[in-house]
């Protein structure tokens, strides 16, 4: 596709790791993807302003993602810090941002709910209830984001596939806003095709 002139972007609800991990996993099986790789951590950060203070509840692509547009990590909910530390970073949360990680925790909860219900915007990467591995289904970070809405009595703003915020993150990307021409290509018709009907691109599911 790409000899024929054709821009493929690689676009994923995969929040926890960092672009550079992504595109080394594409690369090992023989996809060079250095910049086109789009993850649903950019989309949560491309609703944050600089500047703005983030509890990240979530794996190191979100710090990355958070960090890439000037705002503040001011705290980890996986981070291991004293009641006391924890006072002082998170005070004046601006948003929690929740995407995928293994060292989610009741405690991980508390603090993240906490913050939203002082005023704090949640985000989530995505909304993906389970993940799909080589060993079975796994909960998915939507799992996670669910926790933390219903400790906090709030609904979350969604950044990745089929939302929205990926839609205009593909849009800056390709730097055009109609998308008719192209193809979503994908495994999951609930998110990959629901994506494609958002940008208004086609579709064809990946048996």
């Amino acid at each position: 596709m790409r000899e024929a002139g054709h821009r493929v972007l690689f676009v994923t609800n995969n929040s926890y790791a960092k672009i550079d991990s992504q595109e080394a996993t594409l690369k090992s099986i023989g996809i060079p993807a250095v910049g086109d790789v789009l993850t649903s951590s950019g989309a949560a950060a491309t609703l944050l302003k600089p500047g703005q203070r983030v509890l990240v509840a979530g794996g190191p692509g979100v710090v990355e993602a958070v960090e890439s547009v000037g705002a503040i990590v001011a705290g980890r909910t996986d981070d291991g810090s004293s009641t006391d530390a924890q006072v002082a970073s998170d005070a004046n949360i601006d948003a929690v941002v929740v995407g995928f990680h293994r060292t989610f925790n009741f405690e991980s909860m508390r603090r993240a709910s906490a913050a939203v219900r002082a005023g704090a915007t949640l985000i989530g990467t995505n909304d993906d209830a389970t993940y799909p591995t080589s060993t079975g289904v796994i909960p998915g970070g939507g799992s996670i984001l669910a926790a933390i809405a219903t400790a906090s009595g709030v609904s979350p703003i969604v950044a990745g596939k089929p939302n929205a915020p990926m839609g205009e993150l593909v849009r800056r990307t390709l730097g055009t806003n109609d998308l008719s021409s192209c193809w979503m290509v994908g495994d999951r018709f609930s998110t990959d095709g629901a994506f494609a009907q958002t940008i208004g691109a086609q579709f064809a599911l990946a048996l």
